[in-house]
This record gives structure tokens, C-alpha cells and sequence, in this order.
């Protein structure tokens, strides 16, 4: 099973399952109000978009009470669902600028408050009612999508949608925080639910946890049989309103050692080890699964409470690390050398213009070789890539930070330098998938989490004084 079969099929057989599951909403509803159901042609043309229009209208009066507000936010639910790419542009759109925060009202109570400074009693009624005016309408209609059986996921779906529009349609972006505030709240980490997952569990499940898997792909069912064996650990988060939606999920390996490549973690013919004996918890794959959860963070959440659970179950697990991507580091590195930086010294360009052979004029011989199918296999061309792109992908990891932040460039390294790691090791040929090889020339890195230092560590790396990393690492610079 390939997973773009999955995400094909599966994903949108899941998302039919929750059109059905909002029609009956909406059916149990009408009957209680006596309206017809509203429709609106797919691509929401101008007329279905004033009918529309009139529908949230109807849902933000509060007229008829919460039959009729039940029902007018299960129908604007269900047309959503209904509607093709552009008609739900147009509803965004629609959203964005019809029910924003309205300035005149803002401005009106921003005076208010300012005029009541000298009065303790009415400053307090004049916060309250700014407070009332910097919420937006819209806030209200998500709200009442909220409180519709299966309505956080279709909320949920709603910015996963967004989000995909947000880079032709850059001002939609204050929709999408009004979205993520809301989302951020309702997934508090203080409501997530942490569930081990194994063979047992239901095949529905499984199978979105195939769909699901970002970093290492599911090739089948004994390759998710594999990674539920005994020596293995899957943990996924999950939220009361979406019992049977995993929110992101982590992989483990109990193992001796650190694991320096995902290919014997993932080999399905290896021996399972006592986990027992083990002294290593290995995550090796973190994916999240609900992309209208991007930007709301808890991943961290689930490293300390994973390590919390297996620190508790198997007291001879001591070391903690990752076996990571660093999906980020082809892609600089093409960037780089399309600016035509000087990365290599002349001893360097020399080595790989040894084993490479004729290069074409202008070319980087090390983009050469690593463009070249199969160049793994070739001894000669390994021996003089790997000191040359291990150091490479250590100043990478160590140095290059975005501008706006100062945090990593590699979004990977971001994640668990925030939670506290260190950069532990650099493993050459870490990742000798096609995946891998396109990201990151094939290589993978070690993130420690010590628990004595995750603190030390974290304040390091946010105050910007230095990535942590360890004494391996940095001698490769």
C-alpha cells in the first residue's frame, strides 16, 4: 500500500464520513425548525453567495434560539462541505471581509476606555466592553460550529483549508488567526489524551496512521505490524471531541545504543529485541496529523510525556535521542550553490573532482555527484563526499538561523532544539531512501534529550547565544 494510494483514497472517504455525519446534523435540526434545507452550487456563485451572506446573518442574531442557531450553523456547515476549491474561497473571502472587527465600533470603546481612567467602576464596564468589540463576528459563527457534533473537525478541516490558500491569498491571514487562536485554545495540551497504540487497535485507526505518517513512509501492513512490535513504542494524542482522530503521533525503537540509521529500525526481517533489556529510546518518526493544527504547538507535550511513560515502564531506558531528518539542508545547500558561494576549499573541490569525472562547464561537481542516481553505491565517490557533506550539514545545523527569528533554519532542528535537545551526532548515509537522499544527501542526525539539561539547554538555544550540540558535532567544523 503506497501512500499516495492512501492519502488519495482514504483521506477523502474520512472526509465524506464527515459530510454525512453534518447532513444528519443538519436533518435533526431542520426538523426542529420546519426549514428547508439551503443550497448553493458548488462554485458559490454571486446569488448563492448573498443567500449565504443572509445565513451567518441569521446565525449571529441569536434569533429562535439554539434550534434555529443549531440549524442555521449545520447548514452553512454542510454547503461548506459542498462546495468545490473556488466556492469555498469565496466563503472565506466572504468571512474575512464581511465579519471582521468593525473599526468605528473598536475605536468607539478604545475612548471609552481612555475617558474612564479616573473612575474605577466604569473602566471596569468599559474593558468588558472592549473587550466584547476586539472579538470578531466570525469568532461567534466558529464558535457555533463548535458546538455542533463533529464540528471542531470540520473547524479543523476548515483551516486546513486556509492555509493552503494563504500564499495566493495573503489577506486571508488574519482569518487564519482568528481560526488559530480559537484552535489553540480548545487543543491546550491540558486536554490531550495520550494513548499507546498497537496491533490491536482498531484497522480504521491503523490505516489513518498510515495516511498520516510524514517522515518515514508505511509501505504496508507488515510494515505497520513492524512498528508495533514489542521493541517498538507508538504513542498518539488524541482530543475528547475527536476520539478517533489522531492529533500527531510519535515512533520509538528500544534499542542499545543510539541509532545511527533508520534503515535497521525499519527492517522488517530484523530479530525483536527484549525491550527489557534496552537502554535507548530511539523516536524516530513524529508526524502530525491534522494540518489545520498547524502553528498550535504540542509536540513537546508529547516527548515529556512519552519519556515520562517509559521512563516509568522500563527503568533501564536512560538515554533519550532522536533519529531525525534534516529536510531542510538540500534544499539550502542548491541555494547556496546557486548564489554561487564558495563552500568548498581548493583541497576539497580537488577530492570530488577526482572521482567525478567530466562536469560541464559552470557546474558544482559537488552537486554532481550528489544529483547522481545511485552514487551511494560507488565507494570512491562515498569516501570523498562524506567528510565534505557531514561537515556541511554540521555548519548547516550549528549556524545558518532564519532572520526574522534567529532560530534554526531546519524546521526539525528548531522543534527539538526548542524543547531542550542538543545536536548528539551526525549520521552519514542516516537515510538511503529516495526521500532522503532529496532532502538531505542521505544523511540524519541525533537529538539528545537530557533530562538533566533540557532546561540549560532550551534557554541556550532561545536566547540566542548558541545551538547546543555536542563536542563530536562541533569538531566537525
Amino acid at each position: 500500500m503506497s501512500d499516495t494510494t492512501v492519502s488519495s483514497s482514504f483521506l477523502s472517504r474520512t472526509r465524506g464520513l464527515l459530510r454525512r455525519a453534518l447532513r444528519d446534523v443538519v436533518d435533526s435540526a431542520s426538523s426542529l425548525t420546519a426549514r428547508g434545507a439551503l443550497s448553493v452550487d458548488p462554485d458559490l456563485p454571486d446569488d448563492d453567495l448573498a443567500r449565504l451572506q443572509q445565513q451567518i446573518d441569521a446565525s449571529l442574531s441569536g434569533r429562535g434560539g439554539e434550534a434555529s442557531a443549531r440549524s442555521n450553523a449545520s447548514e452553512l456547515a454542510r454547503c461548506y462541505l459542498d462546495l468545490n476549491d473556488e466556492g469555498r474561497l469565496r466563503f472565506l473571502r466572504l468571512l474575512h471581509f464581511e465579519y471582521g472587527i468593525e473599526p468605528t465600533n473598536l475605536n468607539t470603546a478604545m475612548d471609552a476606555v481612555r475617558d474612564a481612567t479616573d473612575d474605577p467602576a466604569a473602566f471596569g464596564k468599559a474593558i468588558t466592553a472592549l473587550r466584547g468589540r476586539l472579538e470578531s463576528p466570525r469568532m461567534k459563527l466558529f464558535r457555533q460550529f463548535n458546538g455542533l457534533e463533529h464540528g471542531i473537525k470540520f473547524l479543523v478541516d476548515l483551516r486546513a483549508d486556509l492555509i493552503g490558500l494563504l500564499r495566493d491569498n495573503p489577506e486571508l491571514r488574519p482569518l487564519d488567526a482568528d481560526l488559530k487562536f480559537l484552535l489553540s485554545t480548545w487543543f491546550d495540551a491540558g486536554f490531550l489524551v495520550l494513548h499507546r497504540i498497537t496491533w490491536a487497535a482498531p484497522a480504521d485507526l491503523l490505516e489513518k496512521l498510515i495516511a498520516y505518517e510524514a517522515v518515514h513512509e508505511i509501505r504496508s501492513w507488515n510494515d505497520m505490524k513492524n512498528r508495533l512490535e514489542s521493541d517498538r513504542r507508538f504513542f498518539a494524542f488524541f482530543h475528547p471531541s475527536m476520539p478517533d482522530e489522531p492529533l500527531i503521533f510519535v515512533e520509538v525503537a528500544l534499542v542499545n545504543g543510539i541509532a545511527k540509521n533508520v534503515q535497521a529500525l525499519l527492517d522488517e526481517a530484523a530479530p525483536i529485541e527484549d525491550p527489557e533489556q534496552a537502554d535507548t529510546a530511539i523516536f524516530y518518526s513524529i508526524s502530525n496529523a491534522q494540518r489545520g493544527l498547524s502553528g498550535v504547538s504540542f509536540g513537546d507535550f508529547l516527548i515529556k510525556q512519552v519519556v515520562e511513560r517509559l521512563s516509568a515502564r522500563l527503568p533501564n531506558v536512560k538515554t533519550f535521542a532522536t533519529l531525525s531528518p534534516i529536510p531542510g539542508f538540500r534544499r539550502w545547500l542548491d541555494d547556496r550553490i546557486a548564489d554561487g558561494a564558495e563552500l568548498l576549499n581548493h583541497e576539497q573541490e580537488a577530492s570530488l573532482q577526482a572521482v567525478a569525472g567530466d562536469v560541464a562547464e559552470g557546474e558544482s561537481v559537488l552537486q554532481n555527484l550528489l544529483n547522481r542516481p545511485n552514487w551511494h553505491h560507488d565507494p570512491a565517490i562515498t569516501e570523498a563526499l562524506q567528510p565534505i557533506v557531514t561537515h556541511l550539514v554540521a555548519g548547516y545545523l550549528l549556524y545558518q538561523r532564519r532572520e526574522a527569528t534567529g532560530t534554526a533554519l531546519d524546521p526539525v532542528a528548531h522543534f527539538h532544539l526548542s524543547n531542550g535537545a542538543r545536536v548528539e551526532r551526525i549520521n552519514w548515509l542516516g537515510d538511503m531512501s529516495e526521500k532522503g537522499f532529496a532532502q538531505s544527501a542521505g544523511m540524519m542526525v541525533n537529538y539528545l534529550y537530557d533530562k538533566s539539561k533540557i532546561e540549560q539547554n532550551h534557554e541556550a538555544y532561545v536566547s540566542g547565544s548558541e545551538i547546543p550540540a555536542s563536542s563530536v558535532v562541533r569538531n566537525l567544523l
